[in-house]
């Protein structure tokens, strides 16, 4: 029967959806809990609800899939469990510009209307991702999808938030916390990101209460926050002011004097003027300072980082000064209190500064410290396991570098503040009885609102609600029905809703079940394999390594890969403002998505940022086009009889590349195993393109002539089960491509995603048959130098003459000798090289191979030779550089291993090839006739 062919060209777009929608309903992806099996599970990172598919996505879930479809391959019961977060902030403030487009807010709406409205929105559009991970091929058993709000992760949340509590790991105080004044809730420290920026030091007078005369100097970037200092600090062997220290000084613009206070942990005495403001509710240096000496917290921004004209009334600012600046934000009451203090003369000097701003990793807002009551976990407790976790091996950072980062963090983790001010996410279990917590409950109105908008608000919208720190919660499972202390049954849930880390760090158990003992849990925990980026290595997988240990008893992981960001071209980091943002969904539509996912892979080397450009994604569409015409090529040979007898006697063309395929499984699967997915795609690459289409399917050709012949049953057979195993050992890579082509060719199986992955195969090396190539590949490079120096076009038949030092390569040669004529289009002599005609013949000699070619009709030799020591000279130019990179020790002590090899590599070829141009050189000079 004719076998069937592929159309001329490859069009994914016709390919892709067709072969996905066809997994998806044999159901390939779903894992099975049937325990005989080996399992092999991967989490994913859930994306944000709001998600779209970018390029750090594509990296990410490519390299993800890559793992899954070779273990699944490996006969191993995959799971790759799918899923999404809530994304607390994110998601609220999606939904709060729909409303406010439509004229409206979630206050008018009111908290229940408004989280209705979320889950509404999110039915509409939060698929959207999914959706576009399928297009990328990911093979995740969609059956299991989690949604980290889902009823189970929700049960999940609330358990382990009981049981920290019970435990006294998770307790309520008023601390100083990071704020957003714009998304108007608590930051933790690791989301808040650190930026250089321009500003002022201003030094300012402090005058002694009892003697105005003297003054000391105190220098701060804030000068509207000494409103709200409570003390100064010198150090106490300080011998400029350890005699003042328990004085008083008059702060300025206020009423009030404060204590001078010896502190040698907050003050740097050889740094500054040795004099230090201390506003413990507005500095988490001071906080900590003002805890030691028991001073006073007093607060003057409001939660929109304005001054507040309460705080500031309670600290005694002048009515003057109050006047000037309350209700005014931060950066606008600055320069109003430098104003008031040039006037009085109590600015001695303003100079520029750079200091690092810390802003909210959402919006980019300023982020201020506010002393607020807020929920904690108390990290150190969970942090120890998770340290030691790693310390003994338990868990693997790939690369190990990051070994360091991750420890260095953990020992010197801070507690972990888990509530925010917002109304999207879990809200937190915990009740308080209206009767008795009634003085430490404030409901105040919303604030900008006239008495009739307040109260056209639904009646839980229409007010304020603050909960002092001392008021006294009840954390329960289910809400309380009675109050223990007074049988009230009149109670107020907490407002605010967890940090979204916190449900993302119970993911790799709470998608199993967790806390029931499901079958899922019991097969498929703990996970296998956690991919993921550097930038969330804290917010994430530290406080799941935390969480997994504490909960189940056993680590949630064993290896977590850890890959690099995806960059421009430049090395620049992609956004939308600098226009240099590669949309994945786009270039998958021009080159299809298995150009994109293995340039992702080949691209994915450990500790390298990605510097991605289009180009590259053009040329891995080529290498699809090319893995297409060799399809092509092999369907139109492949009818006729097939000989499949022992590969001993099989063609040397035949035996050399299942010894090469041999080689290339064994090396990929290495890298795999290694996660170095840049060097498995860069084997596939070199084994694809150049040694099976380049040079096997060339070699064939002679032997597929005689259709009936035993040369051309044996050499279909070596085609079938050479392509067919290669398209296994690439199918991770490149599902699409390789589905729809093994389809085409004779297989066993529905899919070749069911098939089993190539294993190396003893029988197949032949060192014998790769020592035969390397005489062959020799002979005609060095051929085919000749021939493009010569201009010779590339099917002109010429005169050859072949020659080798030692009887092994010349006998070698001599077995070849018919392949040696196929490759290079012409007649090849092979004589002792003292034999050749002395006439125009051009001699080359690379590697004890020598190749001379007759120079026949009119070539120029002055041109040929002008074009040969060009070429020559690029040659030592290029090694030269190369060697001189290698030979700077800040490259060879930070490259890695395999960029020094490749170095190396470059330099041994470029000198190969400089030797072959010198003896093409002194040849050319010989033949040419002397001049006058």
């Amino acid at each position: 029967m004719a076998s069937r062919q592929l159309e001329k060209t490859y069009e994914p777009k016709q390919v892709e959806e067709r072969w996905y929608r066809f997994w998806i309903d044999r159901g390939y992806f779903h894992a099975s809990t049937d325990r005989s099996q080996t399992p092999y599970t991967i989490v994913i990172p859930p994306p944000n609800v709001t998600g779209s598919l970018h390029v750090g996505h594509a990296l990410n879930n490519s390299l993800q899939d890559i793992l899954i479809r070779w273990r699944r391959m490996q006969g191993r019961n995959t799971l790759w469990m799918p899923g999404t977060d809530h994304a607390g902030i994110a998601t609220q403030n999606v939904v709060e510009r729909q409303l406010m487009a439509e004229g409206t807010s979630r206050e008018t709406l009111g908290r229940d209307a408004f989280i209705q409205r979320v889950w509404d929105w999110k039915a509409q559009s939060g698929g959207t991702i999914i959706q576009q991970l399928k297009r990328l091929g990911a093979s995740c058993d969609w059956d299991r999808l989690r949604f980290t709000m889902d009823e189970g992760l929700s049960l999940a949340v609330r358990e382990v938030f009981v049981r920290l509590h019970e435990e006294g790991l998770i307790y309520r105080g008023e601390r100083l916390i990071n704020w957003c004044p714009r998304c108007l809730t608590a930051l933790s420290d690791i989301e808040v990101e650190h930026e250089e920026s321009a500003g002022k030091l201003y030094h300012i007078y402090y005058r002694l209460a009892d003697d105005p005369q003297t003054k000391l100097i105190v220098a701060t970037t804030r000068p509207e926050t000494l409103l709200g200092d409570t003390a100064v600090a010198v150090h106490p062997d300080d011998p400029r002011y350890k005699h003042l220290i328990g004085k008083q000084v008059r702060l300025p613009l206020t009423q009030r004097t404060i204590p001078i206070v010896g502190d040698p942990i907050l003050v740097d005495r050889e740094f500054g003027t040795g004099a230090v403001k201390i506003t413990p509710a507005h500095d988490f240096n001071d906080f900590e300072a003002g805890e030691r000496h028991g001073l006073p917290r007093l607060p003057i921004l409001d939660h929109q980082a304005r001054l507040d004209p309460v705080g500031l009334r309670a600290a005694a600012v002048e009515q003057a000064v109050i006047e000037a600046v309350e209700l005014l934000r931060v950066n606008q009451a600055r320069p109003k209190i430098e104003a008031l203090l040039q006037e009085r003369g109590l600015l001695a000097t303003v100079e520029a500064h750079k200091m690092a701003l810390g802003k909210c990793y959402r919006c980019k807002t300023v982020v201020e410290p506010y002393l607020s009551p807020q929920w904690f976990v108390m990290i150190k407790p969970l942090a120890e396991p998770a340290i030691q976790a790693v310390e003994d091996g338990r868990i693997r950072l790939i690369p190990e570098a990051w070994t360091n980062n991750y420890l260095g963090w953990m020992r010197d983790i801070k507690d972990w503040c888990i509530s925010r001010q917002i109304w999207w996410g879990h809200q937190i279990p915990a009740w308080y009885c209206r009767s008795c917590n009634a003085d430490t409950i404030l409901e105040t109105a919303h604030e900008g609102m006239a008495t009739t908008e307040a109260q056209a608000l639904p009646k839980a919208s229409r007010q304020r609600v603050t909960i002092l720190s001392n008021a006294k919660p009840l954390v329960m499972r289910t809400q309380p029905t009675n109050c223990p202390a007074c049988g009230g049954s009149n109670f107020l849930q907490d407002p605010d809703v967890l940090d979204t880390w916190f449900s993302s760090a119970l993911w790799p158990f709470s998608t199993l079940g967790w806390p029931e003992q499901t079958p899922e849990l019991k097969t498929f925990y703990p996970t296998s394999t956690l991919v993921t980026g550097l930038d969330i290595l804290f917010f994430w997988v530290a406080r799941m390594i935390m969480m997994g240990l504490k909960f189940t008893g056993q680590v949630p992981f064993r290896d977590v890969y850890i890959h690099a960001l995806v960059r421009d071209a430049e090395g620049q980091k992609m956004s939308k403002s600098k226009g240099n943002v590669i949309d994945p969904l786009s270039v998958m539509d021009r080159y299809g998505t298995d150009a994109l996912r293995f340039t992702l892979a080949s691209m994915a080397s450990p500790g390298r940022d990605i510097k991605l450009a289009e180009e590259r994604i053009e040329g891995y569409r080529n290498f699809a086009n090319k893995i297409w015409n060799a399809a092509r090529f092999i369907l139109m040979h492949i009818d006729g009889p097939r000989a499949s007898g022992p590969l001993a006697d099989r063609s040397f063309a035949d035996r050399w590349i299942m010894s090469r395929l041999n080689h290339t499984i064994r090396a990929v699967s290495t890298s795999l195993e290694q996660y170095r997915f840049d060097q498995a795609a860069s084997q596939l690459y070199q084994f694809i393109w150049h040694e099976y289409c380049d040079w096997y399917l060339e070699l064939a050709k002679p032997s597929l002539q005689d259709k009936e012949s035993p040369e051309a049953g044996r050499t279909r057979q070596t085609l079938l089960e050479s392509f067919e195993t290669l398209l296994r050992l690439l199918h991770p890579f490149m599902p699409f491509l390789t589905e729809e082509v093994w389809q085409t060719v004779p297989h066993e199986g529905d899919s070749i995603v069911t098939q089993p992955y190539p294993s190396p195969n003893p029988d197949w090396e032949s060192k014998d048959a790769e020592a035969s190539f390397a005489c062959l590949e020799q002979f005609v490079t060095t051929v085919r130098t000749g021939r493009a120096l010569l201009n010779y076009q590339p099917g002109k038949k010429v005169t050859l003459y072949g020659a080798a030092v030692g009887g092994e390569h010349f006998a070698r040669l001599r077995h070849l000798h018919a392949y040696l004529e196929h490759l290079s289009r012409g007649t090849v002599q092979l004589t002792a090289i003292e034999t050749w005609p002395t006439g125009k013949v051009l001699r080359l000699a690379s590697e004890g191979i020598s190749a001379g070619l007759a120079v026949e009709g009119e070539v120029d030799l002055e041109s040929v030779l002008q074009k040969l020591q060009k070429q020559h000279q690029e040659n030592r130019q290029e090694a030269k550089r190369i060697e001189g990179k290698l030979g700077h020790a800040e490259f060879t002590s930070k490259a890695p291993s395999e960029v020094i090899h490749e170095h190396r590599e470059r330099v041994r070829i470029l000198e190969q090839e400089s030797r072959l141009l010198a003896s093409s050189e002194t040849q050319l000079r010989a033949m040419m006739p002397a001049k006058d």
